[in-house]
């Protein structure tokens, strides 16, 4: 698969699916993921329904560069601009956006900051805002133990707990900030937004979607019975809400 060059600064390794002829469907991978690794029965799915599907490992993952994956205060912002600017390499105008998890706020931010070039928008455990509640759940991510041999290896991550702590210090500089992650720029979106989120996922609460959902044009929160990772828990139901979607924009 190929590798692009961005205005950024970044280098983006890129997984590619289905006619170059079908609709434009960029998705986004999450926290210590890649195209593949997170969301690879999407990528086919959308592939045979007709889509041109492009799903950029984003910088300092998996084969992205540069290393080490670094986090600064307003790393979604980074990365929403690093995907705009993968669009202009590409020479896609306008385009279906999906973003799971960290992948999702920054599928939020990048609508907010050119949203003329979205047909529409769909996330997975993304909220836009990150509130009070989500300081204790935040705390309890250190020790980095639960990140797995293959997100190391897959990564490049050398120093877990580093790793962790550097996200943690970005994340929480959020909540002190009052929150903000691209709620200010919600309402400037006005293609079709879908939020889907878990009733299980302590990290995404339905109160912060909603808030996000409420300021745009055309947006709508869908709840699942599942933890954070919808997609992987219903896959059934997630077809059947996203397809639904999708077609009603066509």
């Amino acid at each position: 698969m190929p590798f692009v060059d961005l205005a950024t600064g970044a280098r983006f390794y890129y997984d590619e699916a289905g006619s170059s002829a079908g609709t434009p469907f960029i998705a986004l991978h999450g926290l210590m993921g890649t195209g593949r690794a997170h969301l690879s029965k999407l990528i086919d799915w959308l592939s045979e329904r007709g889509y041109h599907v492009l799903a950029p490992t984003l910088r300092g993952y998996g084969q992205s560069t540069p290393k080490p994956r670094d986090f600064p205060l307003h790393f979604y912002h980074r990365d929403a601009e690093d995907v705009l600017a993968f669009m202009d390499a590409l020479g896609i105008q306008r385009t279906h956006l999906f973003g799971y998890s960290d992948g999702g706020e920054t599928a939020l931010a990048a609508a907010g900051l050119q949203p003329e070039r979205f047909l529409s928008i769909m996330t997975v455990g993304a909220v836009g805002y990150f509130g009070e509640k989500l300081r204790a759940v935040i705390q309890g991510m250190y020790p980095a133990a639960w990140i797995s041999d293959e997100e190391r290896e897959r990564n490049g991550i050398t120093d877990p707990d580093g790793f962790v702590l550097s996200w943690m210090h970005a994340f929480k500089h959020m909540i002190d900030s009052g929150g903000e992650v691209s709620l200010t720029n919600a309402h400037r979106i006005t293609a079709p937004l879908l939020m889907m989120l878990g009733e299980e996922d302590r990290l995404n609460p339905r109160e912060y979607g909603q808030r996000f959902a409420d300021r745009t044009a055309n947006g709508r929160v869908v709840m699942f019975q599942t933890p954070h990772a919808v997609h992987d828990h219903d896959w059934e139901g997630f077809q059947r809400v996203v397809g639904d979607f999708l077609d009603a924009i066509r």
